[in-house]
């Protein structure tokens, strides 16, 4: 009964605390995802074509890492996740025409 009734009430807690606008919440049905790091050398917002033809917006993500770069296009508008010369760290489902986000970490 003591397991049941802390369930509910870690429920309740995240139902409450989601109305105040201060917390999100995500969940992938896919367990496969990704995971960069570096220093964000340069954020770009573009639109590209979608695999059904529609124009999709991404934001394009350069992370420097002990002289290697990466680039990783994130879906919608995520510049303002990404501060300038910043070490960060995100975990990311790949997508075809860009990645989602599952988490971003300032470091």
């Amino acid at each position: 009964m003591k397991p049941l009734l802390s369930v509910l009430f870690v429920v309740c807690l995240i139902t409450l605390c989601a109305g105040c606008g201060n917390v999100s919440l995500s969940a992938s049905s896919q367990p496969n995802f990704s995971t960069t790091s570096g220093v964000v050398s340069i954020v770009q917002l573009s639109t590209v074509i979608g695999a059904n033809g529609t124009t999709v917006q991404v934001t394009f993500v350069t992370f420097l890492q002990e002289g290697t770069r990466s680039t990783v296009g994130f879906c919608g508008d995520q510049g303002s996740r990404f501060p300038m010369n910043q070490m960060v760290r995100t975990d990311f489902v790949p997508g075809q025409s860009c990645s989602s986000i599952l988490v971003v970490v300032i470091i």
